[in-house]
C-alpha cells in the first residue's frame, strides 16, 4: 500500500466548499486508508492501492459524487514529495530576503527546456522539474507577495497543451504534508 498527496484545485472558493473532516470521512468509507487532511486548502494524504490514474480518477468521482462538483486532483507520490523536499529548491534564496515560496504542481510533465521569464526582486522562477515550478514572490511596497505572479505565468499557459490541470502551494503546505 502506497502513501499518496492529493492537492485538490479551486476548493473552498465561492459556492465551492468542502469541509476537510467531511472529505476525510467520504475518503474513509470509499475505503482509503490513514487519512489525514492538512490545512483547510485541499491537500489530503492517505494510503492506497493502485496506480496514480487510477487513484487520481476514482478521487475526482468520489468527491464530485459526494460534493456536487467537479476538483481537479494534482497527485503525488510520498517518495515524489520527500524528493522534492530533499531537492532544496529553495537553497539559492536569500534567507534574510522578505519573500514567500510556492510550488505550482502540474498534471502531466511540462515540455522539455521549458523556460519562464521572471522578474527579479519581484516574482522569481528559481527551478522547473518536469511536472513543477518553484517560485519565489517578494513582498511589495503593497505589503502583498504573489501580486504579478499571473503575469510572470501567463506566458507559459500559451505553450502547454491544454486542458491545463494545475495547483500552487506555499512551500510550508509542502514541508508539513508528509507530519
Amino acid at each position: 500500500m502506497g502513501v499518496w498527496l492529493a492537492f485538490l484545485r479551486g476548493i473552498n472558493l465561492g459556492k465551492r466548499q468542502m469541509k476537510m473532516a467531511e472529505l476525510r470521512a467520504c475518503l474513509e468509507a470509499d475505503g482509503f486508508a490513514e487519512v489525514k487532511t492538512v490545512l483547510a486548502s485541499g491537500n489530503v494524504r492517505f494510503s492506497a492501492e493502485g496506480s496514480a490514474a487510477v487513484l487520481k480518477a476514482r478521487l475526482e468521482k468520489l468527491m464530485a459524487d459526494r460534493f456536487g462538483f467537479a476538483v481537479g486532483v494534482v497527485l503525488r507520490s510520498e517518495d515524489e514529495i520527500r524528493a522534492m523536499l530533499a531537492g532544496h529548491p529553495f537553497a539559492s534564496l536569500d534567507p534574510k530576503a522578505d519573500v514567500t515560496r510556492h510550488v505550482l504542481m502540474f498534471e502531466h510533465a511540462l515540455p522539455a527546456g521549458l523556460q519562464v521569464e521572471d522578474r527579479p526582486g519581484h516574482t522569481e522562477i528559481l527551478r522547473i522539474d518536469p511536472r513543477d515550478i518553484y517560485i519565489a514572490g517578494y513582498r511589495q511596497p503593497n505589503g502583498r507577495y504573489t501580486e504579478g505572479v499571473e503575469d510572470v505565468l501567463k506566458p507559459l499557459y500559451g505553450r502547454l497543451d491544454k486542458p491545463v490541470l494545475d495547483t500552487m502551494r506555499n512551500w510550508n503546505t509542502i514541508e508539513k504534508v508528509l507530519t
